[in-house]
C-alpha cells in the first residue's frame, strides 16, 4: 500500500470516529481528496485505494489531468471547491459533478445557462464568506438567504447546502456553528465544510463533505 493509501485510511478512520462521536455514521460525511497541484501519477495510488470523490480548485489545472483519469477509473466524481470565473464556466460544467463555489448573481446564472446547454445537472453549494473577510470569496452571511433564493427560483440550480472556509488563524468552531444555523434556516442538508487541520471539528458541527488534501497527498510544492 502506497503512502497516499496508508494516508487516506488513516484520515477515514479519523472521520469515522468524529462522527461516532457525535452520533453520526462515517457514510455520513463525503470525504473528498483535494488533489489540487498534484498530478495524475500521484492521483492514481488513492484512486487504487478505492476513493471516488476528488476536489480541485482549478479548472484549466483540472482540465489537465482529470479527463484521462475518469476514462481509466469509473465512477469519479468530481468537485470544484476553488473560485470560479464565469469565462470558465463551459469547462466547469463540462468537467465537474459539483461547484462548491457559487457566490454571486452573475455566476449563477452562467451555470444554469450552461447546464441547460450541456444538458447537465450539477448540484451546487453556495459560499459563504462567515468570516466578512475582503479579499474572500463568498457571500456575507447577512445575504446568503435572499442569495439562496434567487439561485433556486430566478436561476433554477440544485442549491445542495453551503460551504465556507473559515479566517486563518481563527478558531473554526464558531464559523461552522454559524453555517450549520444558516443552512438548517434554509432547509438545506449540504455542509461542505473542514480542511487537513480541521475536519474533525468541521464533524463535529455536522458537515456532510469534508476537503482534505495535504493530509492525504502530502505536503503540497507550491511554485515560487
Amino acid at each position: 500500500m502506497s503512502d497516499a493509501a496508508d494516508r487516506l485510511a488513516s484520515v477515514q478512520s479519523r472521520i469515522d470516529k468524529a462522527a461516532s462521536d457525535h452520533g453520526k455514521q462515517g457514510d455520513d460525511v463525503t470525504l473528498i481528496a483535494v488533489s489540487k497541484t498534484f498530478d495524475a501519477d500521484a492521483i492514481s495510488p488513492v484512486l487504487d485505494a478505492g476513493q471516488k470523490v476528488f476536489g480541485e480548485n482549478r479548472v484549466q489545472e483540472a482540465a489537465g489531468k482529470w479527463p484521462g483519469l475518469k476514462e481509466q477509473y469509473e465512477g469519479v466524481e468530481l468537485h470544484l471547491i476553488g473560485p470560479l470565473q464565469t469565462n470558465k464556466v463551459r469547462d466547469a460544467v463540462a468537467l465537474f459533478d459539483v461547484i462548491h463555489s457559487v457566490d454571486r448573481d452573475k455566476l449563477a446564472k452562467a451555470l444554469s445557462d450552461e447546464m441547460a446547454k450541456q444538458q447537465r445537472s450539477l448540484a451546487v453549494f453556495v459560499q459563504v464568506n462567515t468570516g466578512a473577510e475582503p479579499q474572500k470569496a463568498g457571500v456575507l452571511p447577512a445575504d446568503a438567504a435572499a442569495f439562496v433564493e434567487r439561485c433556486r427560483t430566478e436561476h433554477g440550480l440544485d442549491v445542495a447546502g453551503l460551504m465556507c472556509i473559515p479566517p486563518a488563524g481563527d478558531h473554526p468552531g464558531p464559523h461552522f456553528a454559524l453555517l450549520r444555523k444558516m443552512a438548517e434556516a434554509l432547509d438545506l442538508k449540504g455542509l461542505s465544510m473542514g480542511m487537513s487541520g480541521d475536519f474533525e471539528t468541521a464533524v463535529s458541527f455536522g458537515a456532510t463533505h469534508v476537503r482534505v488534501g495535504s493530509a492525504i497527498f502530502g505536503a503540497r510544492d507550491y511554485p515560487v
